[in-house]
Formats: structure tokens, sequence, C-alpha cells
């Protein structure tokens, strides 16, 4: 193999990582959630090292089927999926952020379906999130978000 092919893959190669890792860092991350949060005036989330390693380590063991289950552990817990490899930051938070429209906040009630992703990501007392994001052997792509502290607690309103 000569040097301008070796030169080419790795041309290719790079930008296949640039694209992987494009809109998928803490920023992105916390950009969605955060957008989401000013809507109905809650504070912004802090980046956590801590529960990033955390999602990223649950997320590795998802790699191999993306089977929607949560981890078990003692973090709030968001968890997506999707059938494209390009889903990124904010397709998964916005999975999430567009359950708002089954959330009632008089009754405090999801309608119509599912909302605690929503109220997760807009819970007032939460103040750090960390995020990872693998490409399944499936083909399918899994997103997790951890926070804390958590939040979803019955009865109590997420602000």
């Amino acid at each position: 193999m000569n040097f301008s092919n070796i030169l080419v893959i790795l041309i290719i190669f790079s930008l296949y990582c640039f694209i992987c890792l494009a809109d998928n860092d803490p920023e992105d991350y916390l950009d969605a959630h955060n957008e989401a949060r000013e809507e109905v005036g809650v504070g912004p989330l802090e980046w956590s090292d801590t529960l990033a390693e955390y999602a990223e380590t649950y997320a590795q063991t998802r790699i191999e089927h993306c089977i929607m289950e949560h981890s078990g552990g003692p973090y709030g817990e968001n968890i997506s999926e999707g059938s494209d490899t390009e889903m990124d930051a904010a397709v998964g938070v916005k999975m999430w952020v567009d359950e708002k429209i089954n959330y009632n906040h008089e009754t405090n009630e999801c309608e119509n379906g599912e909302c605690l992703h929503y109220t997760q990501v807009v819970w007032k007392n939460t103040t750090h999130v960390g995020c990872a994001r693998v490409n399944c052997l499936s083909g399918w792509t899994f997103i997790t978000c951890n926070y804390d502290p958590p939040g979803n607690y019955v009865g109590l309103k997420p602000y």
C-alpha cells in the first residue's frame, strides 16, 4: 500500500471520528437540557464527569443489543435509543423534552402517555447531569443521561 492510499484512509477515518463525536460533547447535552429548563424558569444544570463516567460505563453494557433497560443505579436516569447512528445529544434529549405535551403541571400528571423523562430533565432540585452515547452492534444508538440529585419523586412537582 503506498503513502497516498494510507493518507486517504487516515483522512476518511478522521472524518468518521469527527462525525461520531460531533454534537455529543458535554455542551451539546447541557444546551439541550438547559434550554428546556429555562422555558419553565428552572436554573441550569452543570456537567458532572462522575455522572458521565457512570453513564458511559452503563452505556457500554448496552452496546451488544441496545435494549432499553435502566441501570438501577443511585441517580436519576433517562435512556433513549434510535435506529439512526446519527442520533446525537440534541435528538436524544429532544425525545425526552417532547414529552412535555403529556405533562399537566396543574394536576402534576402525565396525560396521553409518558412524561417522566421530561419531568426529570426539568426537575428543579437536580443540579448535575452526565451523559453518554454508544453505537450498538445492532446499528441502533443508545443514549443515557444521569441526574443528581435525582428527580421524579411521587407527589412532588418538578418545578
